[in-house]
C-alpha cells in the first residue's frame, strides 16, 4: 500500500510538472506571436507612412475609394444618426421634466451627440461596414494571388490597395461624423416636437447658447484617428491573410473587432486629453 502511495505521488508531482512545462511553453508561444504580429503591423504602418507621400499618386482610385466608403455609407449613418437622436430626446424629456429643466434638453442632447454618441457610432457603423468589406476583399485578393501578381508585374499594389483606402477612410470618417451629428440634430427637433411645439430657431438657438469651441473640435479631431484606425486595421488583415479560403472570413471578423475596440481606447484617451485642457 505504502509503495501504491508513492507511486501516485510520483506521478502526480510528474504531472504537475509536465502542466506547468506546457503552460509555460504555451504562455511563451502567445507572446512570442503577440510580439511578432506587434512588429509587422509596426512596419506595415511605417511603409504606409513611407508610401503616401511618394508619386505616382493614384488619385483615381482614392477618389473612388472615398465614394465607396462616404457615398455608399450615407444611408445607413443617416438612418441611425436620426433614430440615436430622436430616442435620445425622447429619453431624457421625463428625467428633465422632473426637476424643470425641460429648456436644457436641446443643449444636452446636441452636447452628448456631438462630443461623444455620432462620433463613436459612426466610427463603429464603418468599422462594420467599411472595415470588414476591404479586410475581406483585400484577403480574397491575396488568396486568389492577384496581389502577388501585381507585385510581379510592378504595378506597386500596396501603395494602389492598401495607401488609397486608409486615406480614403481617414478622410471619410470625419465628414460622416459630421453629417451624422446634423441628422441627429434633426431627429433630436422632431423629437421635441413630438410632446410640445418649439421652432427651429428657438431650439437651434438653445443648443448654441451652451455649445463651445472645445466640445467640437476634439469631437471632429478624434475622428480622424478613428478613420485611420480601422483602415489600417482593415488592410493589414486583408493584406496579410493566409490560411487559404478560410483567411478571408477571419479577416473580415478580426478586422471589425479590433477596429472596434480600438475605436473605444482612442476614444478613452481622447477625453482624457481634452479634459485636461478644459
Amino acid at each position: 500500500m505504502k509503495k501504491d502511495a508513492t507511486v501516485l505521488e510520483e506521478n502526480g508531482e510528474e504531472a504537475k510538472k509536465q502542466a506547468s512545462k506546457f503552460s509555460i511553453a504555451y504562455l511563451s508561444e502567445r507572446l512570442d506571436d503577440f510580439f511578432g504580429q506587434v512588429d509587422t503591423f509596426t512596419r506595415f504602418t511605417l511603409r504606409f507612412f513611407k508610401e503616401a507621400f511618394m508619386p505616382p499618386y493614384e488619385v483615381n482610385e482614392f477618389l473612388k475609394q472615398c465614394y465607396l466608403v462616404g457615398n455608399k455609407s450615407l444611408p445607413l449613418v443617416g438612418l441611425t444618426a436620426l433614430i440615436m437622436g430622436l430616442v435620445f430626446t425622447m429619453q431624457s424629456r421625463p428625467t428633465l421634466t422632473k426637476f424643470g429643466a425641460q429648456s436644457w434638453l436641446p443643449a444636452m442632447v446636441a452636447i452628448a451627440m456631438i462630443r461623444e454618441i455620432s462620433p463613436v457610432i459612426t466610427a463603429l457603423i464603418c468599422a462594420g461596414k467599411v472595415g470588414s468589406g476591404i479586410g475581406a476583399e483585400l484577403a480574397s485578393m491575396r488568396v486568389t494571388e492577384q496581389i502577388d501578381a501585381m507585385e510581379v508585374s510592378g504595378n506597386r499594389p500596396f501603395k494602389y490597395l492598401v495607401v488609397t483606402r486608409v486615406m480614403a477612410i481617414t478622410l471619410m470618417v470625419p465628414l460622416l461624423a459630421i453629417f451624422s451629428d446634423s441628422i441627429s440634430l434633426l431627429g433630436s427637433f422632431i423629437g421635441v416636437n413630438l410632446q410640445g411645439d418649439t421652432t427651429a430657431k428657438l431650439f437651434l438657438s438653445h443648443i448654441f447658447e451652451k455649445l463651445d469651441f472645445i466640445d467640437v473640435f476634439p469631437a471632429i479631431i478624434k475622428t480622424f484617428f478613428f478613420g485611420f484606425a480601422i483602415g489600417i486595421i482593415s488592410c493589414y488583415k486583408g493584406y496579410n491573410s493566409n490560411s487559404g479560403t478560410e483567411g478571408v472570413g477571419r479577416a473580415a471578423n478580426t478586422s471589425v473587432v479590433q477596429a472596434s475596440l480600438t475605436i473605444f481606447i482612442i476614444d478613452m484617451l481622447a477625453v482624457q486629453v481634452a479634459n485636461f485642457f478644459t
